[in-house]
């Protein structure tokens, strides 16, 4: 009877170490769980990863150590024995008082115009037609489907198009504007000389207002249609409506437009070079193109990959800066 009442007690059967384990158990799985349901992001994104780094990072690197090397076109088969330049190539971009310093300084300062004009008139265009289809009425969504045509279509085709549209001859412009219009005398050359900066510059906008439109008229998506209401109330008109709420109320969507815009049309080579070629005309010299030239023609890919560290490390600080005088008027204006 002892013996049946103490067995009865005892808890160190295989019943009771089952009990006492079965926590532990559940603890670990749920740690296995939670340990998959973290890494599980990290894991889809590494064939992501992977890719970015053998198509943009490696290169990135490779052309970082070029920029270092005297590398000409007898060291092409095996660059990596090319002689050591250190900071050679660099001074030779920076110094101003030589040719190759004085070309870069042109190109640079012709990009830096044409950025700026390029993004302006995209963010206009962009803002101006995205607040006019705001309204409904009707044909609202043909318009729309026709103004993003331009961003849908292939650059190369979409840009040889417009190779055919700037002939002087035969162009489309030109029977436009002089057999039409009757503006100007004789038909104008647009893909040489200084009316190649205004050609370049029409293709650049046409190709990126789209964009710009389809990002303001998914901003202007949420703003409440009661602000407008009560702004129409007060007797405030559309320019005021647009001043005081559509602007700021976009605020945020176009800091990071304006800054997507500059690096695409900075960086901007296909455009350039399917509309002029490999040798662009002088007022339309963009960097872009004027590394490749330096690099492709003259077969100096040293100093060409000088340039584009330089480009780089141009861009990045503009970045820098810019998400730097955004992220501190974001916070005068919590605090405010």
């Amino acid at each position: 009877m002892t013996i049946t009442v103490a067995s009865r007690h005892d808890k160190s059967g295989p019943g009771a170490q089952r009990q006492q384990d079965r926590p532990g158990a559940r603890r670990t799985t749920r740690r296995s769980g939670r340990l998959r349901h973290v890494s599980l992001p990290y894991l889809l994104l590494l064939p992501a990863l992977l890719l970015e780094l053998l198509v943009h990072l490696v290169p990135m690197l490779m052309g970082i150590v070029m920029s270092f090397r005297e590398l000409t076109q007898f060291y092409i088969s095996n660059w990596s024995e090319a002689p050591w330049a250190g900071l050679g190539n660099f001074r030779m971009a920076v110094d101003f008082d030589a040719p190759v310093g004085q070309a870069l300084l042109k190109s640079f300062l012709t990009t830096c115009l044409f950025t700026v004009c390029s993004v302006g008139l995209c963010w206009l265009i962009g803002t101006a037609a995205a607040v006019f289809l705001q309204e409904r009425f009707r044909g609202r969504g043909l318009l729309r489907t026709l103004f993003l045509v331009p961003y849908a279509l292939p650059v190369y085709a979409a840009v040889i198009t417009w190779v055919f549209m700037f002939q002087r001859d035969n162009g489309l412009v030109n029977h436009v504007l002089h057999d039409q219009l009757g503006i100007g005398g004789d038909p104008a050359f647009w893909l040489v000389g200084d009316n190649a900066f205004w050609a370049l510059l029409t293709v650049s906008v046409w190709k990126g207002w789209p964009f710009a439109f389809l990002t303001l008229m998914a901003g202007l998506q949420n703003i409440p249609r009661d602000m407008y209401e009560a702004a129409a109330l007060d007797g405030a008109g559309v320019w005021k409506q647009i001043r005081h709420i559509t602007l700021p109320s976009l605020r945020p969507v176009n800091q990071v437009l304006v800054l997507v815009l500059f690096l695409w049309t900075f960086n901007d080579f296909n455009t350039p070079f399917v509309l002029f070629g490999k040798a662009a005309p002088e007022s339309a010299d963009l960097i872009s193109l004027h590394i490749y030239q330096s690099s492709f023609q003259t077969w100096n890919f040293g100093t060409g990959s000088a340039m584009s560290v330089l480009l780089l490390l141009f861009l990045l600080v503009v970045t820098g800066v810019y998400l730097l005088v955004t992220s501190r008027g974001k916070k005068a204006k919590a605090r405010a």
